[in-house]
């Protein structure tokens, strides 16, 4: 069977993990496949809430092996916290399979992230200073630890050394902060997080073709989302990885012909933490409704989030760069409220009008959205389970959205827990 992926299709926070987990039901395999701990997940599940980071959505369904892939990069401690807090909560958690690949966060990561962000000043990146940015730089200069290296000391303390030597130079002359000792750092990645880790650590490549060879179903969940992505991005406002379904293919081992499937998660308004363009971010008296009703506050940072109307744009930009199959439209019931609704239909800037998003960052920071308004529905949506439940303008907003797009929107979203979806005909 082939691998269906999950994709953010804005600035994150779209609803990823609620989706990832409805779907996994039907799955074996639930692949996280990039990012790293500065991600979050909320899933409501009997009235409990859990909010996961590293861990896939799908651990919560028993008969899911959840993957973290060679993509993701990984902090120790937080992955052993968020292991003990599900297993507290008595969730088995000796499923998850933890690729050796996949990179480890160390102590220098978080120290470079806090300072460097601190020495930008206000041209601070607005990043979550857990060291995310720095291992993936790491990676890709080749210096990096990787989870198997906690499997051989000798290996481990050889990379560390070498690593250390460069950073603690770096600290101290740069950012004039004391230097980082290894013995401290080997003693803690050694003696406390590689004993825990090592039942866990497994070949995810070889796990994932043997199962797709068998006919196995393979979810791959991204973290963040499109408009965060390194490549594809709001540039140099985005993540230091390819949250794109692309970086599926590379995050979790997995060629393009396995998979059959690509369904893009959207919010029925925007979000976005932290700095950078947002061309259709509300005033405050309504961005403070849909911060309100949303609960738009960031699972990781408790960041207030920064809200706007649905762009229209930015999905048909999603669309093309991810090949998407379908949408999954999330929180729709947070604009019951509203007695009109607005969708960005197009930009203008310079004289000149933009369907799709303009490739200049210089252009994108002026543009100015234009707007088509629709009528609003001002009726609870938190009980609707058909799509006959649904008022007439929430079905017009839903079907207008799908036609600006040019892909449909399959799955609407219509309250927090698990199950709070309406199926649209496909």
């Amino acid at each position: 069977m082939p691998a269906t992926v999950v994709v953010g299709t804005q600035w994150g926070d779209e609803g990823k993990g609620k989706l990832t987990d409805l779907l996994a039901k039907e799955m074996q395999f639930v692949v996280r496949y990039q990012g790293g701990h500065n991600a979050g997940h909320t899933i409501v599940v009997g009235g409990e809430t859990f909010a996961l980071q590293l861990v896939p959505s799908g651990i919560l369904y028993p008969h899911i092996t959840p993957v973290i892939g060679n993509g993701v990069v990984v902090d120790p401690g937080v992955l052993i916290s968020e292991l003990d807090s599900l297993s507290g909560r008595g969730v088995d958690v000796s499923r998850l399979i933890l690729s050796g690949s996949a990179h480890l966060i160390m102590p220098y990561h978080h120290e470079l992230d806090r300072v460097t962000e601190r020495f930008l000043g206000k041209n601070s990146l607005g990043t979550t200073r857990r060291g995310i940015g720095p291992a993936y730089a790491d990676k890709a200069s080749r210096v990096g630890l990787r989870v198997q290296d906690l499997l051989d000391e000798k290996i481990f303390r050889q990379k560390l050394e070498v690593a250390l030597k460069e950073k603690n130079a770096v600290l101290a002359k740069v950012y004039n902060r004391l230097p980082l000792d290894a013995d401290e750092i080997a003693e803690l990645y050694l003696g406390q997080y590689a004993p825990r880790l090592a039942p866990l650590v497994g070949d995810a490549v070889s796990l994932l073709h043997d199962a797709l060879g068998r006919g196995g179903s393979v979810l791959l969940e991204g973290a963040q989302a499109t408009f965060l992505d390194l490549d594809h991005g709001t540039y140099p406002f985005v993540t230091s990885s390819n949250p794109i379904a692309g970086g599926a293919c590379t995050g979790a081992g997995i060629g393009p012909r396995h998979i059959d499937k690509v369904i893009g998660v959207a919010k029925a308004y925007v979000t976005r933490v932290g700095a950078g363009p947002f061309p259709t971010e509300c005033d405050k008296e309504i961005a403070d409704v849909l911060v309100e009703r949303g609960h738009e506050f960031g699972t990781n940072t408790g960041r207030r989030r920064r809200c706007g109307w649905f762009d229209a744009v930015m999905l048909r930009q999603a669309v093309r760069i991810n090949s998407l199959s379908e949408v999954a439209l999330t929180k729709l019931d947070v604009l019951d409220t509203f007695s009109n609704v607005k969708v960005c239909v197009a930009y203008e800037a310079d004289g000149a009008r933009f369907d799709h998003i303009p490739y200049h960052q210089s252009v994108l920071h002026r543009v100015r959205p234009v707007y088509e308004e629709l009528q609003g529905w001002q009726v609870d949506l938190a009980g609707a389970t058909t799509l006959a439940d649904l008022p007439a303008p929430a079905r017009d907003y839903v079907a207008f959205l799908s036609e600006q797009i040019g892909c449909a929107v399959r799955m609407v979203g219509v309250g927090p827990g698990r199950d709070q979806f309406v199926h649209f005909a496909a």
